[in-house]
């Protein structure tokens, strides 16, 4: 009799025991070591000192962190200004009417995220080489010199905006998509009634209704952006020339897994952590702002 009262109350618990076994081991765990981590210094084989705060003091004149961050900082700027018009544009694309190939450009222009970034970074550095780079022979043919995309110190962040940009386009493509079909066809009836003319219902009807896929997307992509590490890696050989595309993530495993300091990269990822905290709090802000 008592088991038989018992399992309606173990009964739960018994299927939420899988999940909660998972999510203590592979994300609360890793959290509360992290932070443990960061209280300690770590570098040289069996050295484990608690050292407080001195992984954090450290970071704060760590110039080569903040530079960094600040070409990281670039690369998502860079990455929002060109990708989410690009994205937006494609959308709207394949969004029309009557347009013929409609399924094939949609799945076409989602392929390049299915890619691994390590076959990406392979595969354009054959096409940004200086001399027999695709992208160069093309400009050639109209006339214009070639530009060392990968080793000129003033351009590689921006090929990487630009290979990021063709990589994700096409994903963030999905969630406009999804935005421009939830808007009720009535909506641009009445403003065509209206006499609106086509930027005016794009104004007026298109963008509000898709701006809570944007917002959710501006902060992906910030987040996104923020774990750039493969792609550069690769493609310009460990954030070469010199730093000049060293981002956050390549100087935190450089830290971590090549110095062996596990302390300062603990304590670098949750400085990380928390500023792209302070940055999604903002854009929620912002664009709960902009709603009203």
């Amino acid at each position: 009799m008592n088991h038989r009262r018992m399992l309606p109350i173990a009964a739960p618990w018994l299927f939420l025991a899988p999940f909660a076994l998972i999510f203590l081991t592979f994300t609360v765990y890793p959290l509360v070591h992290s932070v443990y981590l960061s209280l300690r210094q770590t570098v040289g084989t069996g050295v484990d000192v608690f050292v407080g705060a001195n992984n954090f003091a450290d970071l704060l004149t760590d110039g080569l962190f903040w530079r960094s961050m600040r070409r990281t900082a670039y690369f998502a700027v860079g990455s929002l200004i060109i990708q989410l018009p690009v994205a937006l544009g494609l959308a709207l694309l394949v969004h029309r009417k009557g347009m013929t190939g409609r399924a094939f450009f949609r799945t076409a222009f989602f392929m390049p995220v299915l890619v691994g970034a390590v076959f990406i970074g392979v595969a354009f550095k054959l096409i940004y080489g200086l001399q027999d780079g695709v992208l160069n022979q093309i400009l050639a043919r109209i006339w214009i010199p070639a530009i060392d995309w990968l080793r000129g110190e003033d351009v590689v962040m921006n090929t990487l905006i630009l290979t990021g940009v063709w990589m994700f386009a096409g994903f963030n493509m999905v969630y406009f998509l999804a935005g421009l079909q939830g808007i009720p066809t009535e909506l641009y009836e009445a403003a065509t009634v209206d006499g609106a003319n086509t930027w005016q219902r794009f104004r007026n009807v298109t963008l509000p209704g898709i701006w809570p896929v944007a917002a959710f997307l501006i902060t992906a992509s910030t987040i996104g952006s923020f774990g750039l590490f493969d792609l550069p890696w690769v493609l310009t050989e460990r954030g070469g020339p010199g730093e000049a595309s060293k981002t956050v993530m390549i100087y935190l495993y450089e830290r971590g897994f090549l110095t062996g300091d596990l302390g300062y990269a603990a304590a670098m990822g949750w400085i990380v952590t928390i500023a792209l905290l302070l940055i999604a709090l903002l854009q929620l802000k912002l664009s709960r702002a902009w709603s009203d």
